[in-house]
């Protein structure tokens, strides 16, 4: 019998497959439905700090309108922008709680942010509530043309965070950035205790006809899945966490490689979407019949097997392939 369990983000789980953050993870009955279908965690659906903020702001700009209730001097007016604040997150705090009565699994709360200010006051209460970990999903849009440090941005979130919460916290992050290698790196050294390879961003595309913008890929395909695995074997022993991919992750065949890669979990959500909550069964029953076809037992037996520290062609994951693929050199 093997044994699938692994570490993540320092929490021993039952396997690598975890669900990751979407609308399937957003009530205590859907989670439900993905424990008993064999996933090992949950990333809750994120909350978005500008979703929280711009909540309060429209509320009181209504109350300001209606000066028969309410006058410049009132101190309605911060109530109103505190309670907005609290009610939001209280249905976040809520949702963590009762999954925490309801499933064994880990209960990974989820941040989508862009700052360090205001919200991060938010991840204590998350922490009270009983979340097992949290993930920061940084999200610095690269079209941006301001003259900001982006960079600077992710390491500002991150020590703030760490500065009030005691549980795990992770980031998923874009791999939009000058030197990837040496972000990721850098960021491992934060004292994050996982770093989540990569956030997908909006593509859109164009309707011909009505000329409007349109929704290309709402879901990752089958084939997405080959960056993350090149980042994931590149950075795989020269990093200070865990590794964990997410994007194109559909089968059991793409759980082995990125593991093989180095990665120590990953995280799945549109097979969830194509294929339904048992399909994680599916891609367990792979992975153990694989498992023992090759003779392990453990995942730690084959985990890293085929990174670049591991493997002899090193440069096959850096730009000598790409030479040799599209020049015919060796």
């Amino acid at each position: 019998m093997v044994d699938l369990s692994v570490k993540y983000l320092g929490l021993t789980i039952k396997n690598p497959v975890i669900a990751g953050s979407s609308e399937l993870t957003n009530s205590v009955e859907e989670i439900k439905k993905l424990e008993s279908n064999g996933a090992a965690a949950i990333v809750l659906k994120s909350i978005f700090e500008e979703e929280i903020l711009l909540e309060a702001k429209m509320k009181s700009e209504e109350a300001r309108k209606n000066l028969m209730i309410y006058t410049d001097l009132s101190e309605t007016l911060d109530y109103v922008d505190l309670h907005i604040k609290e009610d939001k997150l209280g249905s976040y705090l809520k949702l963590i709680s009762d999954t925490k009565k309801e499933v064994l699994i880990p209960v990974i709360a989820s941040i989508n942010c862009i700052t360090p200010y205001e919200w991060t006051d938010f991840t204590a209460k998350i922490q009270d509530a009983g979340a097992d970990a949290l993930e920061l999903n940084i999200f610095l849009n690269p079209t941006d043309m301001s003259d900001k440090n982006f960079e600077q941005t992710y390491f500002d979130i991150i020590t703030k965070v760490q500065g009030i919460v005691t549980i795990p916290v992770s980031a998923k992050i874009s791999p939009y950035f000058l030197k990837p290698g040496l972000m990721i790196k850098k960021l491992s050294e934060t004292g994050l205790s996982g770093l989540v390879l990569f956030n997908r961003f909006f593509t859109p595309d164009i309707d011909t006809d009505s000329f409007e913008i349109k929704p290309a890929n709402k879901f990752s395909t089958e084939h997405d899945y080959c960056n993350v695995l090149r980042w994931v074997a590149l950075m795989s022993g020269k990093v200070k966490c865990g590794l964990i991919a997410s994007t194109g992750i559909h089968s059991g065949e793409s759980v082995i490689k990125q593991i093989l890669a180095g990665a120590d979990a990953v995280q799945i959500v549109s097979v969830l979407y194509r294929k339904g909550y048992e399909y994680i069964n599916v891609i367990l029953n792979d992975i153990e019949e694989w498992m023992v076809r090759k003779g392990y037992n453990y995942i730690s037996q084959f985990k890293g097997k085929v990174s670049q520290e591991s493997v002899k062609d090193a440069a096959a994951f850096e730009r000598m392939q790409f030479m040799k693929y599209f020049s015919g050199i060796g």
